[in-house]
C-alpha cells in the first residue's frame, strides 16, 4: 500500500509521514527531498535554472514511479496534487490524505521557519499572509479530492498519526 500525504507547506506532512511510516514499518519518502537527491541540486536551483514547468515534469515522473512502490508513506510537495494528473495517479494507486490547516496556523508555522523555506524567505508578514491565502485557495480544489481530510488544527502529531491509522482501508 502507498499512503500519500498532501497539504500546504508547513502542515506537517514530513513529520507525520515519518511517524506513520515508523509505526507501519513502511518506507518514508519526501517528494521534494527525493527530487533534490535525484537531481543533485535544490528545488530553488531547479526553479531558477530550468523553471517551474521542468520541476513539475520531474515531480510527475517521480509520482508515477512512487505509485508503483510498496509499503511506502509519501509526503508530497505542497503543489504536487495541483499539476498534471498527479492527483489521479495518487488516488488510483494509493490512499490520499489531506492534512488541513487554517490560514492563521499556517502563517504562525511558516513565519517561524521562513529561513528554511526558499519560496517564502523574502516575504514580510503581510506578503506571507497574502501568499498563503492566494495559494491555498488555488490549491484547495485539488486537496479536497483526497480520499481523507484530516483537520490538523486541533490535534498533535501522534493524534493525527493515530487518526490516519484508524482510517486506513
Amino acid at each position: 500500500m502507498r499512503i500519500f500525504l498532501m497539504g500546504f507547506m508547513g502542515c506537517g506532512k514530513s513529520t507525520i509521514g515519518k511517524l506513520l511510516a515508523k509505526k507501519m514499518s513502511y518506507a518514508f519518502i519526501d517528494v521534494d527531498q527525493q527530487i533534490e537527491n535525484n537531481e543533485g541540486r535544490s528545488i530553488t536551483d531547479i526553479f531558477k535554472l530550468q523553471g517551474e514547468e521542468h520541476f513539475r515534469d520531474i515531480e510527475a515522473e517521480l509520482i508515477t514511479e512512487l505509485s508503483k512502490s510498496k509499503n511506502t508513506v509519501i509526503a508530497c510537495g505542497g503543489g504536487t496534487p495541483c499539476f498534471g494528473n498527479n492527483m489521479s495517479v495518487m488516488n488510483d494507486s494509493g490512499y490520499t490524505v489531506y492534512l488541513e490547516l487554517n490560514e492563521n496556523e499556517l502563517f504562525t508555522r511558516l513565519n517561524n521557519e521562513k529561513d528554511n523555506r526558499p519560496l517564502i524567505t523574502d516575504l514580510n508578514e503581510d506578503k506571507l499572509k497574502a501568499y498563503i491565502q492566494k495559494t491555498l485557495s488555488k490549491r484547495m480544489p485539488f486537496y479536497l479530492q483526497a480520499q481523507e481530510v484530516i483537520n490538523a488544527n486541533i490535534k498533535n502529531v501522534p493524534e493525527i498519526t493515530e487518526d490516519i491509522l484508524r482510517l486506513l482501508p
